[in-house]
């Protein structure tokens, strides 16, 4: 009856589903740095300018440890202008679902506001906030990783919009 076909099936069944032996973490291991990690922070918001020709930029400080980034630390300023930009050329080049950017604030933009409109300061930590989770969902894709155009962005102080778009390969 050992060799009958639904033991046999059950007694692999068995071995195959038994718990695989648990290595116990240590103290080293749940303090070490991450085997990979990728950490984006949009911050600083500064307003340049005055009247008509005002604009706030962004900074943007990365660190990672993942080998398609040869710059392993980096930090430059953006505007929402360069957002768009980048959100556009990753529509355009990538195969990944780009995420919306927050809003253009249009109304924000009128005159004879009650407020300070686009550089009103709980605008810009909203919009701060926004871009932030923008650029980590972005950055976060395996596949946009591999984009020149994030790695402009995130790494070169300017950025040439008449580079040639394409993937980066991995050293």
């Amino acid at each position: 009856m050992a060799d009958d076909p639904a033991t046999v099936a059950a007694n692999a069944a068995a071995v195959n589903t038994a718990r695989l032996s648990v290595k116990k973490q240590t103290l080293d291991d749940a303090y070490a740095a991450p085997a990979n990690f990728l950490e984006i922070d949009v911050i600083n918001p500064e307003t340049h300018g005055f009247t008509n020709k005002r604009y706030t930029d962004y900074e943007i400080r990365m660190r990672t440890n993942l080998p398609i980034f040869k710059v392993k630390e980096s930090s430059v300023r953006r505007r929402y202008s360069d957002f768009e930009w980048l959100r556009g050329e990753l529509e355009r080049d990538s195969k990944i679902v780009v995420p919306a950017l927050p809003g253009k604030a249009w109304k924000r933009q009128l005159p004879f506001r009650g407020d300070e409109g686009l550089f009103d300061d709980e605008f810009i930590e909203d919009r701060r906030k926004g871009l932030e989770g923008f650029l980590n969902k972005v950055a976060g894709h395996p596949l946009a990783q591999n984009e020149r155009a994030l790695h402009m962005f995130l790494q070169e102080s300017v950025i040439d919009k008449n580079y040639v778009p394409g993937k980066i390969r991995n050293a």
